[in-house]
């Protein structure tokens, strides 16, 4: 199992490893990683691994069998061997806007308060599908209640709870596509606010800004009819 550094770290740049072993298709498995596994509507992370001598870029991290994440090189290059130490390093400025967008959804899906479909995260935007039979009337009201909650400069913590908790809790999961992994035992929660300031509390293993004033101003972008029920919102930067 590869030690997920990413999940209590989440501003870790760079950091050093061991190589746990290299697959047969050319991908690393480190001991533990910075690097962001894609996942739950987000891409992996790209940087580079840097060793005496050597240096691969890496495209994206992906998950493994057993609680491994796999770094998947750009391009076939000299490989460090089993046993190296290296640094890892993230393609820093993508990472923050992917935790940037991220956080922004959370948010989004507490000004639509309706169950979630789908979603995406990108560097410059994202989308949330939503079970909403009807477009909102007013979208400018939506993006400006958005925007004032990204204002409140919430901070953005994780804690976790018990499956069993969980499932005396199911008003916690929004997502009806992507269901909290079951069988670790415990389940991460993402809280922006506190106490009775909490404007969310949902499941998930992805990474965030430490205060929503981090995201910067946002827009909203074409809302798409996506079947019978559902309607996909875009959501973008601004900067």
């Amino acid at each position: 199992m590869t030690k997920t550094l990413f999940l209590e770290e989440t501003y870790l740049r760079d950091a050093q490893a061991k190589v746990f072993a290299v697959t047969d298709e050319g991908g690393i498995i480190l001991d533990e990683t910075i690097f962001y596994a894609t996942g739950g509507g987000q891409p992996g992370d790209s940087g580079t691994l840097s060793w005496g001598g050597g240096k691969i870029d890496i495209a994206t991290a992906v998950k493994g069998d057993g609680g491994t994440i796999i770094l998947v090189p750009a391009e076939p290059n000299a490989m460090p061997s089993v046993g190296a130490t290296v640094t890892q390093t993230l393609n820093w400025e993508r990472r923050h806007r992917h935790m940037r967008v991220h956080t922004a959804l959370h948010l989004l899906s507490v000004v639509i308060p309706l169950p979630v479909t789908g979603g995406s995260i990108g560097s410059d935007k994202g989308r949330l599908d939503f079970d909403m039979p009807e477009a909102p009337d007013d979208k400018a009201a939506l993006e400006e209640t958005l925007n004032k909650l990204i204002d409140c400069d919430f901070e953005v913590t994780s804690e976790w709870i018990t499956e069993e908790e969980l499932a005396a809790n199911p008003q916690l999961v929004k997502t009806m596509s992507v269901k909290p992994p079951k069988g670790a035992g415990h389940v991460r929660l993402v809280r922006i606010g506190e106490g009775e300031n909490t404007a969310d509390l949902q499941p998930c293993g992805g990474t965030h800004v430490r205060f929503t004033s981090e995201i910067g101003r946002v827009r909203l972008g074409k809302i798409e009819k996506k079947g019978k029920q559902n309607r996909r919102v875009y959501l973008h930067l601004d900067a």
